[in-house]
């Protein structure tokens, strides 16, 4: 029987995520001892055409022809699995999205006719049916071994969707936010980093995208009473997943 193919797509991102799955180095090449690595340019300029059983794609969409290439790889993949904050959520990018892109383009380029891009940066699911997504900037490497293992499986995958705050409990770690002042998403973030800005006395950025139920309108009224300004709470919730629904629409309460 045939080992599974699998393939790994860039769209709008930075590379970072495609590089946690290099950095996996034993596990990797287990998991390279099971599947056939079909495509993988971060890796190697070795491609084998579809259909693939798993695709993971990291990065948004920003250009037309993204959008029509992604359309092509969903219908070449059993399994489409999104991994990072530029593929579940539009990455820093999708700051374009709260802005004239078209003005941008004028200040920045000096043929600005020579640049073809969409005025906004989006998840892949909003293009695509998605069959898993796998959070972080970068994601954890641990959770992408899991996922892989599991999708190969045929089970469902074990990543938390329980907000920052648990993994501060579980390290001992002291609340930044209640204990300092300290301005922390991590009340409406989802657990996956492993506590590293916490456990270093600073509050978390929201690398991982809103929780399940994150209710932002509690803890920007919080940070209100701590002397943050809108634009202050604003800018919080705009950053790797700026595009997010629920830290989307809570930033622009405070526009």
């Amino acid at each position: 029987m045939a080992n599974p193919k699998l393939a790994v797509w860039k769209f709008a991102s930075c590379d970072g995520c495609q590089l946690t799955l290099l950095d996996c180095e034993d596990e990797l090449l287990e998991i390279a001892g099971r599947v056939d690595i079909a495509e993988f340019l971060e890796a190697s300029s070795g491609r084998s055409g579809g259909p693939y059983d798993v695709s993971l794609v990291e990065g948004s969409v920003t250009t037309a022809h993204d959008a029509q290439r992604i359309q092509e790889i969903r219908a070449n993949s059993k399994v489409l699995i999104t991994i990072g904050a530029c593929a579940t959520a539009g990455g820093i990018q999708s700051l374009r999205n709260f802005a004239d892109v078209a003005e941008f383009t004028r200040q920045v380029y000096a043929h600005p006719d020579y640049i073809s891009t969409l005025a906004t940066a989006t998840p892949i699911s909003d293009h695509v049916k998605v069959d898993f997504e796998l959070r972080g900037c970068p994601i954890n490497k641990r959770q992408l071994i899991e996922l892989i293992s599991a999708t190969l499986a045929g089970r469902t995958p074990h990543v938390p969707k329980t907000s920052q705050c648990t993994e501060c409990k579980a390290h001992g770690t002291v609340c930044v936010l209640v204990a300092h002042g300290t301005p922390c998403l991590g009340p409406v973030t989802q657990a996956g980093c492993g506590n590293l800005c916490p456990s270093h006395g600073r509050g978390c950025y929201g690398c991982f995208g809103p929780k399940e139920a994150p209710n932002p309108e509690s803890l920007s009224a919080r940070l209100a009473e701590l002397g943050e300004t809108p634009r202050q709470i604003r800018d919080l919730y705009r950053s790797f997943n700026a595009a997010a629904p629920d830290f989307s629409r809570e930033s622009q309460r405070h526009d």
